[in-house]
């Protein structure tokens, strides 16, 4: 019999553990790693942004999605948009620095698309008219030229 051991976290659940980059990428067993942001962290908008931000302005676009993940999933209903929204941004910025510019752009446009019912009302003080519009451009740009640094394209997610 052919028994493949899968890595478990503290829990149970199955869950990779070779370390990862800061895009989110594995490395290998033992190779160093940065540390991963914890799952289901209960936090206010205040702390999920500024937490999202720094990871983002470090160049830890996935990092900062996880963030966002977590206030999704323990959000009122009525933000979950938002912050689905804000994590797909994420995502897309994660992609274009991974090299595929065809699934970069399409999740920066699918963001910047859930985050329109929110333009014009800023919720938490969060640029929603200023991301879209560096969404929509950043994805224009990936489409056509190199790989971008998540660091340097780190978007502001308030004024």
């Amino acid at each position: 019999m052919n028994e493949t051991r899968r890595d478990r976290d503290a829990e149970g659940r199955a869950r990779n553990a070779r370390p990862r980059d800061g895009l989110g990428r594995p490395l290998p067993y033992g190779a160093p790693g940065v540390e991963r942001q914890p799952e289901g962290v209960v936090r206010t908008p205040a702390e999920t942004l500024a937490e999202a931000q720094r990871l983002l302005d470090a160049g830890m676009p996935f990092h900062a999605h996880e963030v966002f993940e977590d206030a999704w999933k323990s959000g009122p209903e009525d933000e979950r948009e938002l912050w689905r929204g804000l994590a797909q941004l994420a995502v897309g910025l994660t992609h274009s620095a991974r090299g595929n510019t065809a699934g970069g752009a399409r999740l920066l446009r699918r963001g910047a698309g859930a985050l329109a019912p929110f333009a014009g009302s800023e919720p938490y003080g969060i640029e929603v008219a200023g991301l879209s519009h560096w969404a929509r451009e950043l994805a224009a740009r990936v489409e056509s030229g190199p790989t971008v640094d998540a660091a340097a394209e780190a978007p502001r997610l308030r004024g």
